[in-house]
C-alpha cells in the first residue's frame, strides 16, 4: 500500500513523501512528523506485532516513537529527529529493560524476527522452549542452505545453557535498531518476547556491535557472568539463521566461523 493510502487510512494530515533508512525489510518514508513503514506483501499480523512490542516496550520504561497507526499494510509512527549518541543514557535503559523478571520464556502474542514468524506460547524451561520454539523453526526453514552445518548447529543446542531467568527483551537489537534522537535514544523494530537476556547481549556485540563507552556503563549496572559471555556466539548462531533465510549463503561463512567459536 502506497504510504500516503496509510495516512488517509490513520486520518492524519498528508505530508510530501521521504525515503528513510532502514527498509532492508519493507519500505520507510517520513511524511512530516510521522514515520511510515510499508511492504509489498507483508505477512498477516507483522505491523501489528511490531506496535505491541513498541508499546511493550514503552510499558517497561524505554523510550520508543509513538504508534499512530497499525493495520496489515503497514505502521504509521512518530518521527524522532535525529540527535547525538547517548551512550551512557542507553546504557542505562538497558540495564533496566533486562533487569525485569517476567514470569515465563516465550510470547502469548504473535512475534516476527524480521519477517520470519516464531511460534507463540509460554514455557517455563529454557532449554526446551529455546530449542523447540526459536532454533527448530529457522532450522527447518534453512536447512537445505545449510549443508553439512546444519546437524553441527542442531547438536551445539541440545547441550545446556547457562540461565539467568527470563527477561524482557527487545529481540532483535543491533546498532541500526537504535535510534539516536534528540532528548535521549530510542528503539525501533522490536521482536518482543520473554527470553534470556543473552539473546539481546548476542545481537549487541554482532555485526560490529556497541561501542567501549556503552559497554563500559551497561557492566557496571548489569555485570555478565563469565558463562553467559561464553554462550554469546551460540545465541548469535540466532540470527545468522534468519540471515541465511532472508539473505542466502553469503552469511554461511560468519554462521561458521561463530560456530567455531561457539562454546
Amino acid at each position: 500500500m502506497h504510504p500516503a493510502e496509510l495516512l488517509r487510512q490513520a486520518r492524519l494530515k498528508e505530508y510530501p513523501l521521504q525515503p528513510l533508512q532502514g527498509g532492508d525489510m519493507g519500505q520507510v518514508w517520513r511524511a512530516g512528523p510521522y514515520v511510515v513503514k510499508t511492504h509489498p506483501s507483508p505477512p498477516a499480523g507483522l505491523f501489528q506485532a511490531e506496535a505491541r512490542g513498541l508499546f511493550a516496550l514503552f510499558q517497561a520504561g524505554i523510550r520508543v516513537p509513538e504508534v499512530h497507526w497499525a493495520s496489515n499494510e503497514g505502521l504509521v509512527m512518530e518521527y524522532l529527529p535525529p540527535g547525538e549518541p547517548d551512550w551512557e543514557k542507553l546504557a542505562r535503559m538497558l540495564a533496566g529493560l533486562h533487569r525485569l523478571r517476567p514470569p515465563a520464556y516465550g510470547w502469548d502474542d504473535r512475534v516476527f524476527l524480521g519477517r520470519f514468524e516464531l511460534p507463540s506460547g509460554t514455557q517455563s524451561n529454557w532449554q526446551s522452549f529455546w530449542l523447540e520454539k526459536r532454533i527448530q523453526p529457522l532450522l527447518e526453514a534453512t536447512w537445505n542452505q545449510l549443508g553439512p552445518l546444519g546437524p553441527r548447529v542442531e547438536a551445539l543446542f541440545k547441550e545446556p545453557l547457562p540461565q539467568e531467568g527470563p527477561a524482557l527483551i527487545h529481540g532483535d537489537l543491533w546498532q541500526g535498531n537504535v535510534l539516536h534522537a534528540q532528548g535521549g535514544p530510542a528503539l525501533l523494530d522490536p521482536s518482543v518476547w520473554w527470553g534470556e537476556r543473552a539473546v539481546d547481549l548476542a545481537m549487541m556485540t554482532l555485526f560490529g556491535g556497541f561501542p567501549a563507552p556503552f559497554w563500559k556503563i551497561y557492566r557496571v549496572l548489569y555485570p555478565i557472568p563469565p558463562e553467559v559471555e561464553l554462550a554469546l556466539p551460540r545465541y548469535q548462531l540466532y540470527y545468522l539463521l534468519v540471515h541465511v533465510h532472508f539473505f542466502g549463503s553469503s552469511y554461511l561463512p560468519l554462521l561458521l566461523r561463530t560456530l567455531e567459536a561457539a562454546k
